[in-house]
């Protein structure tokens, strides 16, 4: 609560948020349902890549993320080059402006400290690092809150990733091999905690009751190329991750079993379609979630999901719903370990319909086990997820901290 005559904590969030990836939006719900909670009386507003998709949903104000709209399309011609360039200067007069109008920045979620996917070190990785020094220039606290790392290759953007997390003033991770990678980096960790993905602090819809006869499967596809250092091997990977998915969904289907095919961005749409004209069963069909609660809700009702995407994995085991990964990097299989499900993982890059479908059959086998299993680690993972928001408040809202203590004494 606001002290009469004290000033609103003016508080931003950061990150590719609104940009059609429901993982990085759902991570940004979690945090405002804090902030709403814990301190209703602080002013939000995002600096992030789709601010109109942000503001309309959220309700907060928004400002694009970068000056330059043309800054995730490939540049080959001389005038995007030099629109690119200018657009990278002008940012840091923008960034530095928008972070000094704040007390507090919060980057929420995400693997804003990992290169899993492909990614170059003149797009986010930049904005974070003008951020962070933004921050420790100016005084605002930014705070990097249950976030993802991981090895990085490429020198320059492990010197980017490793500068803005030195420059953080708070720092938390989403697993135990995150703060791994930092200290790996040369960041110091020793007071840095690990809790749950902060999708774990969103509403679970009611579990769905398993009727006894075989039911719905979700699988969750994704427009997967490998990662930052595949680029040469991109296309393979991808037609073999696609090839071997595609096996999969259709033996399920001549099983008499309904699929649903899940996405978790926009770029994810294709790969669905793909699966789809490739199967051509009228057992297969394409949900059109457009947030992790839907997600949640579509794997809620399934007696069994597949997944390859993290925040869909997020959404099947927060809805308690026996879950097989297909992984596709060290956090995936770090996520089923903390939720009791280390043995149901499939590589992404090399995918076996046979195995898979033996694994699925397993899983199914074993799943009013693993359904109570799932629903004591959410049990756990809740209580954990109170003690992030704790930290959190006490961390950069010192002052909310102290007057919930004096209420908590009296």
């Amino acid at each position: 609560m606001t002290v009469p005559g004290e000033t609103p904590v003016r508080v931003g969030v950061f990150g590719l948020l609104g940009s059609g990836n429901l993982g990085n939006d759902g991570s940004l719900e979690a945090v405002l349902g804090y902030l709403r909670a814990r301190h209703p009386e602080a002013l939000v507003d995002a600096l992030c890549g789709g601010p109109e998709e942000v503001a309309a949903r959220y309700r907060i104000p928004a400002t694009r993320l970068h000056w330059y709209r043309g800054e995730y399309r490939t540049a080959s011609r001389l005038g995007a080059v030099a629109g690119k360039g200018l657009g990278k200067l002008v940012d840091v007069f923008r960034t530095a402006a928008w972070v000094r109008r704040h007390d507090v920045v919060i980057v929420p979620g995400m693997g804003v400290l990992e290169a899993t996917l492909p990614l170059r070190p003149w797009g986010f990785p930049y904005s974070l690092f003008l951020l962070c020094a933004s921050g420790r220039l100016s005084g605002t606290r930014v705070a990097l809150v249950g976030v993802g790392a991981a090895p990085i290759g490429d020198r320059a953007t492990r010197a980017l990733v490793r500068w803005s997390a030195r420059l953080a003033a708070y720092r938390s991770y989403r697993d135990t091999l995150s703060r791994d990678a930092l200290r790996a980096m040369g960041v110091d960790t020793a007071r840095d905690k690990v809790h749950p993905d902060l999708a774990f602090a969103l509403p679970a819809p009611p579990p769905s009751t398993p009727s006894g006869a075989p039911g719905p499967v979700c699988v969750g596809v994704m427009d997967f190329h490998g990662g930052n250092d595949d680029r040469a091997r991109a296309e393979e990977i991808h037609r073999r991750y696609l090839d071997g998915t595609t096996r999969f969904v259709r033996a399920l289907a001549e099983e008499g079993r309904p699929v649903r095919l899940l996405t978790g961005d926009d770029c994810d749409a294709p790969v669905a379609a793909a699966i789809l004209d490739a199967v051509g069963s009228p057992l297969v069909t394409a949900s059109e979630a457009n947030s992790l609660a839907d997600l949640m809700k579509e794997t809620a009702a399934a007696d069994t999901v597949v997944a390859t995407r993290y925040h869909n994995l997020v959404c099947a085991l927060r809805a308690g719903t026996p879950t097989l990964a297909l992984s596709y990097a060290a956090k995936s299989d770090a996520l089923m370990a903390r939720m009791g499900l280390d043995a149901y993982c499939h590589p992404a890059r090399e995918i076996d319909a046979d195995r898979l479908l033996s694994q699925f059959r397993e899983l199914e086998s074993r799943s009013a086990q693993l359904r109570r299993t799932l629903a004591e680690r959410n049990l756990l993972v809740s209580r954990q997820l109170d003690d992030q928001f704790t930290d959190l408040t006490a961390a950069l809202f010192p002052a909310a901290d102290h007057t919930h203590v004096l209420r908590e004494a009296s």
